[in-house]
């Protein structure tokens, strides 16, 4: 009796030392939304102050079982760019391949090369805005410095495509943000959108590699970060976008996604097969 009565109190242990290694991972681990949307509370959203992860953790929907049909939604994303070589390319790929996609476009490298963001606009894709100058830490700027650098690239992008997304989406140079910068985003009109996977085409990695990470990473729905700038990003995208269509995925732009689903369920997507 007495055997059992301690293998009973180590397992209690052992299972009270597993709830709080999880509950010590959601009060540690750095938020990650897909989306902070202009309307959404950014300190409830990326604080890492505690009492934000806890309401998080009190709050947050919890995932469900199995993603349903409807969420069956992929967004592919490209930052960066136009670059001269590398972004036709990856145009001409999506055109094959009957893919929408969403940019998020610099807005000096829009004024280098005006025809490429034309084309983008042209072939359907949705132009939103990745600053003027992409600066190394965008994370250190201030409020006004935010402003700017949105407000530039806004009328550099807006010069030669007319897309609502230009003054209502960006992203974050490098992805890197802190509470101050999201409100400074959001208040200049902008919601921020971020992503759900990165599978690192911003490294020098093969092809079979970023679809590797890409299609075991999958969830439903999906927002993926890509680059305009790499040519192993165009290698591989056949090869995913097969796969994601056979399992009943349909690609979407950021701003359609947005229509079609809540919010909720894009900050907390559900594992899916590919």
């Amino acid at each position: 009796m007495n055997a059992w009565r301690g293998l009973a109190f180590a397992a209690a242990i052992v299972l009270l030392g597993l709830v709080a290694y999880k509950l010590d991972r959601r009060l540690t681990t750095p938020p990650s939304p897909a989306i902070v949307t202009r309307t959404t509370d950014a300190h409830r959203a990326v604080s890492t102050a505690l009492d934000a992860r806890i309401d998080r953790i009190l709050h947050d929907r919890p995932p469900g079982e199995t993603p349903s049909a409807e969420l069956r939604l992929v967004a592919l994303t490209f930052d960066d760019g136009p670059y001269p070589v590398d972004t036709p390319l990856l145009l001409d790929e999506l055109h094959d391949l009957g893919v929408k996609a969403t940019f998020f476009v610099v807005g000096d490298h829009v004024l280098q090369f005006p025809a490429l963001t034309e084309r983008m606009k042209r072939d359907g894709h949705e132009v939103a805005n990745h600053t003027m100058t992409h600066p190394a830490h965008f994370e250190d700027l201030s409020a006004a410095g935010v402003t700017k650098e949105l407000d530039d690239g806004a009328a550099a992008i807006e010069r030669y495509v007319d897309d609502p997304a230009v003054r209502t989406m960006m992203r974050p140079p490098h992805g890197r943000y802190t509470e101050q910068t999201v409100k400074a985003a959001q208040r200049a009109g902008y919601h921020v959108i971020l992503w759900n996977d990165d599978p690192g085409d911003w490294r020098a990695v093969s092809p079979q590699t970023l679809a590797d990470h890409i299609l075991t990473n999958a969830t439903s729905p999906d927002i993926i970060l890509l680059h305009s700038g790499r040519l192993a990003t165009v290698e591989m995208l056949p090869g995913v976008v097969e796969r994601f269509r056979k399992a009943g995925f349909t690609f979407v732009t950021v701003s359609e996604l947005l229509r079609r689903l809540p919010l909720s369920v894009i900050d907390h997507p559900l594992a899916s097969a590919v």
